[in-house]
């Protein structure tokens, strides 16, 4: 049968593939608009497949709250001309989206995708992959629902760099709707965005990474010439130093660095109308942890030309 220029424009708007490519699925499916759907579905999957091992540590972290329960997701990319893409930034507005309304974050692939439920959230994916061009990942998510005496707050900073939540818990739900509580909150997460807390409090502490630093320390003192009859009180010190400076509750506030944040939480809390604790905290920095490869330019070129 003869393929219409209408059936391969409706074909290219529903699946955003070349016309060349969609011309070739209707010829090869004989005009079945379904089967050359699929048929373009498994070209991009293949496509995508071959993207599948490069490296993805551009991209964006963005989050969404709801009032009740909030999102922070990070999507990488290859490169940041990608993280720039309109499409790119409507797949992640989309997948965030998702997160919000989602029963659960476990299995994210392979639940049906909120906007289009007839495909799964990886389905879109690899969709996105062929037609962006480059291997894209859902890298993590964080989902908080918080009750009726709770908040949450979320924050980006800088253009999706750094991603920021948290959850608030005070004694009503006229205190958690209150403007203070807010600013609290708000002030709690550019705080966290800028000092980076290693945890909530020392309670919370990695137990593995005090060990750890401890270990550290002891060699550093003994090196030092400290008396070894002394390390252990002087270690003990230490490790109290090392978690003030890296517990949210007692670091000092970035913007007022007179008050830890335990105390400003309580100068917060008369002005709410009641205590405001801060319950969790998650934050994501783009790429952190992502080992970029590096490429020896002149080694590359050298290769080409066979030395």
């Amino acid at each position: 049968m003869s393929i219409s220029a209408s059936m391969v424009k409706e074909l290219r708007e529903k699946t955003s593939a070349g016309m060349m490519d969609c011309k070739k699925a209707l010829e090869e499916s004989k005009g079945d608009f379904e089967a050359a759907v699929e048929w373009l579905r498994v070209k991009g999957l293949s496509a995508a497949a071959k993207k599948s091992d490069r490296v993805a540590a551009e991209g964006t972290v963005s989050a969404k709250t709801d009032g009740k329960s909030a999102v922070v997701v990070e999507i990488n990319s290859e490169t940041d001309f990608v993280a720039r893409n309109d499409g790119f930034k409507a797949f992640v507005a989309d997948v965030v989206d998702h997160v919000l309304t989602a029963a659960t974050t476990s299995d994210l692939l392979t639940q049906p995708f909120a906007k289009t439920p007839g495909k799964t959230v990886g389905d879109k994916l690899k969709e996105s992959i062929a037609t962006i061009g480059e291997n894209l990942v859902i890298r993590r998510t964080e989902k908080y629902t918080t009750n009726e005496t709770g908040l949450v707050h979320t924050y980006i900073h800088g253009e999706g760099k750094i991603g920021v939540m948290i959850e608030v818990q005070t004694p009503s739900a006229a205190v958690a709707s209150s403007a203070d509580a807010r600013t609290f909150a708000s002030d709690v997460c550019l705080h966290i965005a800028a000092m980076n807390p290693m945890a909530l409090s020392s309670a919370e502490m990695n137990a593995d990474t005090v060990a750890k630093e401890k270990e550290i320390l002891k060699q550093k003192n003994l090196e030092s010439g400290k008396k070894p009859e002394m390390i252990e009180k002087i270690v003990e010190g230490q490790i109290r130093k090392f978690l003030a400076e890296n517990c949210l509750v007692d670091q000092p506030f970035v913007k007022n660095p007179d008050l830890t944040i335990t105390a400003y939480s309580k100068e917060a809390g008369k002005k709410a109308g009641g205590d405001l604790t801060i319950k969790r905290f998650v934050r994501f920095e783009l790429g952190a942890g992502i080992e970029k490869k590096v490429n020896d330019f002149a080694a590359e070129v050298a290769s080409m030309q066979g030395h």
